[in-house]
């Protein structure tokens, strides 16, 4: 036991940046999540902590993940990549003709014989950075090419987006971004990725044409009327109001944790517009501000690791992972700020969610395997360095 007490230890050492955010997170996960759903456990339990005590097995569970996934050596990752697209590809095609109707969204799997459903998407996302990362970094030599580079890319983005779309349109919209991104880091052409795109406005547009026939399975009437409701209520709709009145009434400071008053009227407060109710509670500079500096940094650690990493996979898939959780992230804080439509997208690492947390989790892992690598690389090459001086100055 203590063996292990010490390797963990040494493991979050290696990487402290990286492990201070994903504690940083989960703090405010728990207090978040705490706060949001007190007003909820009088349906369920007599206890305020009901849903903090569902919550708290997830979060644990998702730490000794991220501890798992960032002591394997990332280049397994890319070893595995063909492997997870085709188990997600399976797994979306189930969950669009067999799964569990939530919400009007066929988006969950019933695992058998458990009272457990998950959302196959949250696996998808990782699974196609890990194969677009994969196909990047083995034809850096021939990038430029359409034909040879760029078409094998083409089938699996627009494939795995396009069974994610039908369900969860924002979620297929923000992995088609990402993958946009990979491209452009992956030095992809304007010409081809402009490609990408009208190809991907054309899937959008046969969906809608599809709608028509298949009404149930294809959300287009909530998209057109989260549109609508966007682009012509100037103050929103309801969940909008609620979310905008919880973020001004906290002000720059806020009512202090657990003081919140719109939780018990903003609605899914412990998701979609979680970030709402930590606004109210810790205030628009420390509270909303701090959530969006955590995920910067995120971001610019990712980026620096483009900048360092010796092999292009490596460098792709962090930048990719970290892209994922940041936009993500932004497009949740966008719609509690009223500056996009409502996309029903988590804010990741901190909303109440046991697939969502837990993938999440496997990505920061896989984050830090390749920054811990790129950490032993540069110890390494210190060490080589001192022994060559070394020999310089006996000679």
């Amino acid at each position: 036991m203590e063996a292990v007490i010490l390797n963990i230890k040494d493991s979050i050492k290696s990487d402290r940046f990286l492990w201070s955010l994903v504690f940083i997170l989960t703090f405010c996960s728990l207090l978040a999540v705490y706060s949001t759903s007190a007003s909820l456990t009088k349906f369920h339990s007599d206890t305020t902590i009901f849903f903090l005590l569902k919550h708290v097995p997830f979060v644990i569970v998702g730490l000794f993940i991220t501890w798992i996934f960032s002591k394997i050596d990332y280049l397994e990752f890319n070893k595995w990549a063909p492997v997870m697209l085709i188990i997600a590809v399976v797994l979306q095609i189930w969950a669009l003709f067999f799964g569990v109707d939530i919400n009007e969204a066929k988006r969950w799997i019933q695992v058998p014989f458990l009272d457990i459903s998950f959302q196959p998407s949250d696996f998808a996302k990782i699974a196609l950075i890990c194969f677009v990362a994969r196909s990047l970094s083995a034809k850096q030599d021939q990038i430029k090419s359409f034909k040879n580079a760029f078409v094998p890319l083409l089938l699996p983005i627009v494939v795995v987006c396009g069974l994610i779309a039908p369900a969860n349109f924002s979620t297929a919209a923000l992995l088609f971004l990402c993958c946009l991104m990979m491209l452009f880091v992956g030095r992809v052409s304007l010409v081809s990725i402009f490609g990408l795109i009208l190809l991907g406005a054309a899937a959008f547009g046969f969906l809608i044409f599809l709608s028509e026939y298949f009404p149930h399975a294809i959300r287009s009437e909530t998209w057109a009327n989260r549109l609508n409701e966007f682009l012509n209520s100037e103050d929103g709709g309801h969940q909008i109001q609620q979310a905008k009145i919880a973020i001004a009434n906290g002000g720059w400071f806020g009512e202090s944790p657990g003081n919140s008053t719109l939780r018990n009227f903003v609605p899914y407060a412990w998701a979609d517009f979680i970030y709402a109710i930590i606004c109210e509670e810790w205030g628009v500079l420390i509270g909303g501000g701090g959530i969006i500096l955590i995920y910067l940094m995120l971001l610019i650690h990712c980026v620096s690791i483009v900048t360092k990493s010796p092999k292009a996979f490596g460098a792709l898939l962090a930048i990719g992972l970290g892209f994922n959780i940041v936009i993500h992230a932004f497009a949740n804080i966008a719609v509690s700020l009223d500056l996009v439509p409502v996309t029903g997208v988590n804010l990741p690492m901190i909303s109440k969610g046991g697939t969502s947390l837990l993938l999440t989790c496997a990505a920061f892992g896989m984050i830090i395997s390749v920054s811990k690598n790129l950490k032993d690389l540069n110890l390494s090459s210190d060490s080589l360095d001192i022994s060559t001086n070394h020999e310089e100055s006996t000679d």
